[in-house]
């Protein structure tokens, strides 16, 4: 059981469970983080998804090892729209947040896959890195597309260029990390973010999360992405808004009580 799936409520817990390896991802373990997350989007009862690497590591990488000794065992697809990437869902979309619980190490194609996430959940003693730099193994799972468009062009290429490591605290300036936890609170601290997230009315944070992306990753111009908020939001606002602002006018959520 290379991944293990779990339910808490409505909140879906995702593991990577190769402890022996650092929680590195091998051709099989990517095939199951493709169908759990596919599980997860196409389940309505599910609101957020955490992933996380069980053993006190996020994840190490793709495996080299199984490379080096099995060269023939990595199959890639070429074309980025037909297929997953080479650590399983990092080309993969959601229309619902996913939150990263970071612990150990979380570096190469590990890193990666925590950029998929909206939000990182750091433990203390967590470090960040691009360590393939070291082996001549590229940053082919979307390193190189989300990393800059996360915490600026100038620090993604100081870790891209050095193949340095980053703690949790320089990962927190970065904006890399948006919490820092204990150690071995990673996991219950982003379940109970994910639990506050999925208090909200769902449609219209769903609207607001789809078009900051499409803003950030897929808008042509500034009044593009002014019409696809605008389009998006205004389907619910006869749903979720009026009846929110019913509920504010009763009294309820008064001094920016959430």
């Amino acid at each position: 059981m290379n991944v293990i799936t779990e339910r808490h409520g409505t909140i879906l817990t995702i593991g990577i469970n190769r402890p022996e390896a650092r929680n590195a991802v091998n051709p099989e373990t990517a095939s199951l983080l493709v169908k759990a997350f596919d599980e997860f989007e196409k389940d309505p009862s599910l609101t957020a998804a955490v992933l996380h690497g069980l053993g006190g590591n996020f994840c190490a990488g793709f495996d080299l090892k199984e490379v080096a000794n099995n060269a023939a065992s990595l199959k890639m697809e070429l074309d980025v729209t037909r297929g997953p990437g080479p650590m399983g869902p990092s080309r993969m979309q959601f229309s619902k947040p996913v939150i990263a619980a970071v612990s150990g190490y979380c570096v190469a194609g590990g890193l990666e896959l925590s950029l998929l996430a909206d939000l990182r959940v750091v433990e203390k003693s967590a470090t960040f890195g691009v360590f393939c730099r070291r082996f001549g193994v590229p940053l082919i799972d979307g390193g190189t597309v989300r990393l800059p468009q996360l915490i600026g062009l100038s620090r993604a290429l100081d870790l891209i260029l050095t193949g340095r490591p980053v703690d949790a605290q320089e990962a927190y300036a970065f904006g890399l990390a948006n919490r820092v936890v204990s150690d071995g609170q990673g996991l219950q601290s982003a379940i109970e973010l994910a639990e506050h997230i999925s208090a909200f009315p769902q449609k219209c944070m769903r609207s607001d999360r789809a078009s900051a992306y499409y803003s950030t990753f897929d808008a042509t111009s500034f009044m593009d992405a002014m019409q696809f908020e605008f389009n998006h939001g205004i389907k619910v606002v006869v749903e979720e808004s009026v009846p929110g602002a019913s509920s504010f006018a009763a009294g309820k959520g008064r001094k920016g009580k959430l």
